[in-house]
């Protein structure tokens, strides 16, 4: 599988109606769904190797329908890079708009917690050639920064 939807209501853990979700309860979302993603892709445990270019664009209020999207882009010997984004609307309504869009990288470990070697995933449409190298970008552009 190269790809994962999580769908589910923001908790409403407030008394405030409408209250703004926090950007790291968010962040937990995308990791949530890139493991799941990951870890599917790698038959295995995974564990997280980078988030960045995280772009919030819009906040998630208590209540909103969410959609998190993980999108395997390429893969590495041991490791999986993924685009995932976050999607957000009312109950009521079917549209959503985007929150949040990031890279991140996984890597497959074995049962003694080593990197182990994952399937090899070439991206062969056109969508998925563009998704690939905007993950590459990200990931660059983070690594040039350090």
């Amino acid at each position: 599988m190269h790809s994962i939807t999580l769908r589910f209501l923001a908790p409403r853990n407030t008394s405030h109606t409408g209250a703004r979700i926090s950007g790291g309860s968010v962040l937990g979302w995308v990791d949530e769904a890139g493991f799941a993603c990951a870890s599917a892709w790698a038959r295995g445990d995974c564990v997280t190797a980078f988030v960045g270019n995280a772009h919030f664009l819009r906040p998630v209020h208590a209540g909103d329908l969410v959609e998190v999207r993980a999108h395997l882009a390429f893969t590495g010997e041991t490791s999986m890079s993924l685009a995932i984004e976050v999607h957000t609307g009312a109950l009521a309504s079917s549209e959503l708009h985007m929150v949040l869009h990031c890279a991140a990288v996984y890597v497959a470990l074995d049962a003694a917690g080593a990197p182990r070697a994952v399937d090899r995933f070439s991206p062969e449409t056109p969508g998925d050639m563009a998704l690939a190298q905007r993950v590459q970008a990200q990931i660059a552009a983070a690594q040039a920064v350090q």
